[in-house]
């Protein structure tokens, strides 16, 4: 799945460590995200969504 989470996070000058404090979740989980290689589940792209306040839609999108 893309994701724009690096650019959302660098827009609010978070570090990676500091966005998996927001979320509850590891700083690895964090980068494996933002580099494809982790699609958060549900809950959590929801908690993403709620914390940068947009829609789930403008963060992820699927890979076509």
């Amino acid at each position: 799945m893309k994701n724009r989470v690096r650019e959302r996070r660098e827009q609010h000058g978070w570090s990676q460590g500091e966005l998996a404090e927001k979320l509850e979740v590891s700083r690895q989980t964090v980068n494996a995200i933002e580099t494809g290689k982790y699609d958060p589940s549900l809950p959590l792209a929801f908690r993403i969504a709620k914390l940068f306040r947009q829609s789930i839609e403008s963060i992820f999108e699927p890979k076509m």
